[in-house]
């Protein structure tokens, strides 16, 4: 018997984004914008810092495993305590839903080329990884629908969707959710929330809720805690208590916690945030269009564009880091011809499409 089993020595472990540090020293530039890993450009929230400031006296003494946070969660939700849970960013829920919910029996279904973290969490549990493709970049609702077997037990739904930005709407979610059967666990991701939550079609979770759907959402993108590891979750209390019973006993962190907190009490930097970003969206899909680029109309914090192959996806990741860019290519997410580009500040998303346009960039559409 192998010591590693051969669902864990298949696996690639998750690579991040290549830092600005790395990009300066290898390519020996000066200036460098990193618009690879979904991050905020206007850094953290003010409000958050000096939480985790005033936190800085208590960092010999145990946390209190995110009770403070699920707290003023269920208050701003209007919701119990005991359906709320946090954790070291909203993966490390995820890796706590599979190991609570998922048996040697059990499949999970999503669609083809997912959310990255998830893909890798869900594959080292050894279960049946099934998808199906996509359709025009969104989530085949109706076909993962249609692909529900007896051994399904979790899908995998992200909106917006990670790496392609789009969204379902409400009416596609209800109509899929009556094919769902009650045993089956479903884990909807709102890392990207706040971005899409104005949009009319989006289903905010918290309007309704099911008794089978955990709802994920994250601080890392538009409250600039990427670093510190923070998210959270909703759900009934059997699946929150059960999910309590296999996390780390004092996750989240002290400082972790006390930046949450502080986050969602500062509406001024959610606000700048969701103005830079909807500028960004905005000036890079109308700008990479004009070069001739395809790219998906996305609800999130980035563009996903598509080349009309993995080679040119390649050579226009490699050229952009020359130039001082970073960008995000999808072959590990199993989209190879297409990369994906996070809004920056104002001056970053002008200095990517004007590189690009002097690239030269074949002007094909996929």
């Amino acid at each position: 018997m192998p010591l590693v089993p051969p669902y864990i020595e298949s696996l690639r472990p998750y690579e991040a984004g290549r830092s600005a540090e790395e990009v300066q020293r290898a390519y020996g530039l000066s200036r460098v914008s990193k618009l690879a890993s979904n991050e905020n450009p206007l850094g953290t929230s003010p409000l958050a810092i000096e939480a985790m400031q005033r936190s800085m006296g208590t960092l010999h003494l145990y946390p209190n495993s995110g009770l403070d946070l699920r707290r003023v969660l269920a208050e701003k939700y209007e919701t119990k305590i005991e359906n709320v849970i946090a954790g070291s960013g909203s993966e490390s829920i995820i890796s706590n839903i599979i190991r609570t919910f998922l048996g040697d029996e059990d499949e999970v279904l999503t669609t083809e080329a997912a959310f990255i973290g998830f893909q890798v969490l869900a594959k080292s549990r050894g279960v049946a990884y099934r998808t199906v493709p996509y359709r025009d970049w969104h989530y085949d609702l109706a076909a993962l629908a249609g692909a529900i077997n007896e051994r399904t037990k979790v899908i995998y739904l992200a909106n917006p969707n990670n790496p392609t930005g789009t969204i379902f709407s409400k009416h596609e979610f209800d109509e899929f959710y009556r094919h769902v059967p009650e045993r089956v666990l479903i884990i909807l991701d709102e890392a990207y929330f706040e971005y899409a939550k104005d949009t009319p079609r989006y289903p905010d979770s918290m309007h309704y809720r099911y008794d089978n759907v955990i709802t994920l959402r994250t601080f890392s993108k538009v409250y600039g805690l990427a670093g510190v590891r923070i998210g959270y979750g909703f759900a009934h209390e059997t699946l929150i208590t059960n999910l309590l019973k296999v996390k780390l006993p004092f996750e989240p962190s002290t400082l972790a916690q006390a930046a949450g907190v502080g986050a969602l009490a500062d509406r001024e930097f959610l606000h700048k945030s969701l103005e830079l970003n909807a500028r960004g969206l905005k000036f890079l899909t109308t700008g990479l269009r004009e070069i001739g680029l395809t790219v998906v109309p996305s609800e999130a914090n980035f563009v996903m564009v598509v080349l009309p192959d993995a080679a040119q996806a390649a050579q226009l990741t490699e050229d952009l880091l020359k130039q001082g860019i970073i960008i995000r290519p999808l072959a590990s997410f199993g989209v190879p011809n297409c990369v994906r580009i996070s809004t920056g500040t104002d001056e970053d998303n002008q200095r990517c499409v004007e590189v690009i346009q002097k690239l030269q960039v074949p002007l094909t559409r996929a």
